[in-house]
């Protein structure tokens, strides 16, 4: 599966860079994230928690910040497994400035496996879409309480 997109952001690139590598902004912003704890240098250790359609439930697993260029560009690398089964990925993100804004564009693909990959190509990608959505939307009030 293929992610792709971007996202006008309220704050400047170097206030999304700072936002995006503090562990508490992600894990206030990231769907359903119970736990985001340090397991080494821009590497933590997660806890998920979805309700969409079939693949709703608990998952585990690791989010890494690599290949940093600050505040240009990451690499975010994602592994999580649970009862509905697993997904790996791998996504990049670059941030250019609009004005007193920033354009945040991402490009990804992740594996998915188990039950989860019984439902469809469709189904996974409108989920995906949705907590997708569902970040950007806490991200940038995150971000505009910030300001």
């Amino acid at each position: 599966m293929k992610l792709s997109g971007t996202q006008l952001l309220p704050a400047s690139p170097e206030e999304v860079w700072k936002a995006i590598n503090d562990p508490k902004i992600l894990a206030t912003s990231l769907p359903g994230c119970e736990r985001l704890d340090p397991d080494g240098p821009d590497r933590y250790k997660a806890a998920v928690s979805f309700g969409l359609a079939a693949i709703s439930g608990k998952y585990a697993g690791s989010l890494e910040l690599a290949d940093k260029k600050p505040p240009h560009s990451m690499v975010l690398k994602i592994d999580g497994r649970g009862l509905p089964g697993f997904v790996k990925g791998e996504g990049r993100v670059e941030l250019h400035a609009k004005g007193a804004h920033t354009e945040l564009r991402y490009e990804g693909e992740a594996q998915v496996g188990g039950m989860i990959a019984g439902l469809g190509q469709r189904m996974i990608e409108a989920a995906a879409r949705k907590i997708v959505a569902q970040f950007f939307e806490k991200f940038s009030s995150v971000l505009s309480l910030k300001s």
